[in-house]
């Protein structure tokens, strides 16, 4: 199906140190008193070196889309753009999406995106939780294929998308360990 997750190792969980992430089912989400719902709100990252994808999710955590491109100029720069989306949504967590290499070790990209991920975490005083990425620039070029638009015209675009698909795959992933977690409570 279009847009969801290969199966595998993408979308897995990858915490950048245990101190540091937040666990897939945080102990105190915000909740809906009314319908005792848990709500979150967490910003998608596709960090690259000249632009910035970022997505948004709905407060049920159930769909992700893509917000805007940061085109990349400075790190103050990147952080204060970054800081008004996380003030205006309430964010309570970062998901960053981590390039690894096909074989799965972290290359010269991934080293920078964590160097980058670790800095604006520090600032902005937010966990973050990590995604492998792979292929999903890739995944994002063929929708755009799929949708008749041409991928080298649209590299913003791209961007945006690869970043919704990074926080999708992390969402999908935290409500099936919610959803396992409140079986293995039964």
């Amino acid at each position: 199906m279009r847009g969801q997750p290969d199966k595998g190792t993408q979308g897995q969980y990858l915490p950048r140190s245990p101190a540091s992430a937040v666990p897939l089912s945080s102990p105190t989400p915000p909740t809906d008193e009314k319908n005792s719902r848990q709500f979150v709100s967490a910003l998608g990252l596709d960090v690259g070196r000249k632009r910035i994808g970022v997505a948004g999710c709905d407060r049920t955590g159930l769909i992700a889309t893509g917000i805007t491109t940061i085109e990349r100029t400075s790190f103050d720069r990147d952080v204060e753009q970054i800081r008004q989306l996380v003030n205006q949504r309430q964010v309570q967590v970062l998901i960053v999406g981590l390039p690894y290499s096909m074989d799965g070790s972290l290359g010269f990209q991934a080293r920078q995106v964590q160097k980058f991920t670790t800095r604006l975490a520090k600032v902005l005083k937010l966990p973050v939780e990590y995604v492998d990425e792979r292929l999903t620039s890739f995944q994002a070029e063929q929708m755009l294929i799929a949708e008749n638009r041409s991928p080298s015209r649209h590299k913003q675009l791209i961007d945006r998308k690869a970043a919704s698909i990074i926080l999708q795959q992390w969402l999908d992933t935290r409500r099936s360990c919610l959803k396992s977690t409140l079986v293995s409570a039964d």
